[in-house]
């Protein structure tokens, strides 16, 4: 089938980028979106002459479509996706499609959560071993549109469950998954099992010259093994077990990673991130560091002097010994269980937002072991306040970020953390989770 005429539905960042990459490529092409289209995003567009519509999907265009490139914050199951599948149109995403213009090494990583920390993390590496790599996917900028303008020898690409949901021909010579806990079910008809296929979507078209990674310590993943054959190299990084032949575990407080009989031996405490999941995160960028050879004393070096990215446990400021934390990009209960786990104090929690079909029951031995009060942020609160009532001092509802920090605040003492990880995505209030965690550091601030 002739593939000429794209149609891109959504003209965000993956959209605009696809667009572009696709006009460089001859194509025809055509961007749909039912929501008025960002002026940056416009501009884009309107340099490259590429035609698009906004505030409406027409039909007509685009059911001419040889195919169809999906933003992945587009669910499969609107009438105008269903309308395009039931036409028999493909509908890929922008992975798949700009995949297919690159012949860059491409490292990939999914999970439920620590996929922005371990693919950061993975390219800081790569970068100060002195690799031409490339960043994006969930995270940075549009792949399509760094293919379409650079050159880049390796990709990381950080892939949500949406993002695989489209991909079919695209393959990862180096996959990694770090987790897989309940996210995103409403996007999955509820059905975990549906979630889960999504995930191990990562290793779809893997041979045996390529590499899977991934942790022998989640049980989902153990049980998925058991029935799924993978053709890729099996790499897995653990905490729990001991002397893995090949892989990355922990014994006598020292982070071993042993690819090859060439082991990479550090302390824990040299690591520059610090919790649980974050050894976790470790493990796998650094497996993968060792895949591509790059030598020990390199990985080391990066592994120490790594920053944590915006939004992900970030220390905001410390007033009157009461210390603020930013942990909005936790739009699931898993981050939040781990952004706990990971605190040594009692904690003021600022938890709430949209709910994805949360269980907060995985929340409540946590939740009474650290948080002394919770302050819910949300239009609709009721969930976690039915959750986790009488487990804490003190429960409130606020529907105000400013609102939110000043309980939180007024409840606090000296030595307490007042954390922000909501465990809800933040539609409801914010255009995102950076608009959420700008708008918690800002007001922090002012305090």
């Amino acid at each position: 089938m002739s593939k000429n005429n794209i149609v891109i539905i959504g003209a965000g960042e993956s959209g605009t980028g696809s667009a572009v990459l696709a006009r460089k490529k001859g194509y025809d092409v055509f961007v749909s979106d039912i929501a008025e289209i960002n002026d940056k995003y416009k501009k884009v567009l309107l340099q490259y002459d590429i035609r698009y519509e906004e505030g409406k999907h027409t039909k007509e265009i685009l059911l001419k479509a040889d195919e169809v490139i999906k933003s992945p914050g587009i669910h499969d199951y609107i009438p105008v996706i269903q309308m395009i599948k039931d036409k028999g149109i493909p509908v890929i995403s922008e992975i798949e499609f700009a995949g297919r213009f690159t012949m860059a090494k491409m490292i990939c990583i999914t999970g439920s959560n620590g996929k922005t920390t371990t693919a950061l993390l993975t390219h800081h590496i790569l970068k100060n071993a002195g690799l031409n790599a490339g960043l994006a996917g969930n995270v940075g900028y549009s792949f399509a549109m760094q293919v379409a303008d650079r050159k880049y020898d390796y990709y990381v690409l950080e892939i949500s469950s949406f993002q695989l949901d489209g991909m079919f021909d695209f393959k990862a010579d180096i996959a990694i998954l770090l987790n897989i806990t309940p996210d995103h079910l409403d996007r999955y008809e509820y059905n975990f099992q549906k979630y889960v296929d999504s995930k191990f979507r990562i290793i779809r078209n893997q041979t045996k010259e390529d590499v899977f990674i991934y942790c022998l310590d989640d049980q989902v993943i153990k049980k998925e093994l058991e029935k799924r054959e993978v053709k890729a190299r099996k790499l897995p990084f653990t905490i729990k077990e001991k002397l893995i032949k090949d892989g990355a575990y922990i014994t006598d407080n020292k982070f071993i990673v042993n690819i090859n009989s060439n082991k990479l031996i550090m302390t824990l405490e040299k690591l520059a991130l610090q919790g649980k999941h974050n050894i976790y995160n470790s493990m796998a960028a650094a497996i993968a560091a060792r895949v591509l050879e790059i030598r020990n004393e390199n990985i080391k070096q990066s592994l120490s002097d790594f920053q944590n990215i915006e939004h992900r446990l970030e220390f905001v400021v410390n007033i009157q010994g009461i210390e603020f934390i930013n942990d909005s990009k936790a739009t699931n209960i898993n981050s939040t269980w781990y952004a706990l786990e990971s605190i040594n104090k009692k904690v003021i929690l600022i938890a709430g937002g949209i709910d994805k079909g949360n269980d907060y029951t995985i929340l409540q031995d946590m939740i009474k072991k650290k948080v002394k009060a919770i302050v819910c942020l949300g239009v609709d609160t009721s969930k976690i306040y039915s959750a986790f009532s009488g487990m804490v001092e003190t429960i409130v509802k606020t529907q105000s970020m400013e609102d939110a920090v000043k309980y939180a605040f007024s409840l606090g003492k000296k030595n307490d953390v007042v954390l922000l990880s909501p465990a809800c995505a933040s539609f409801d209030l914010f255009e995102n989770y950076m608009d959420r965690g700008n708008q918690f550091k800002k007001i922090v601030k002012d305090l």
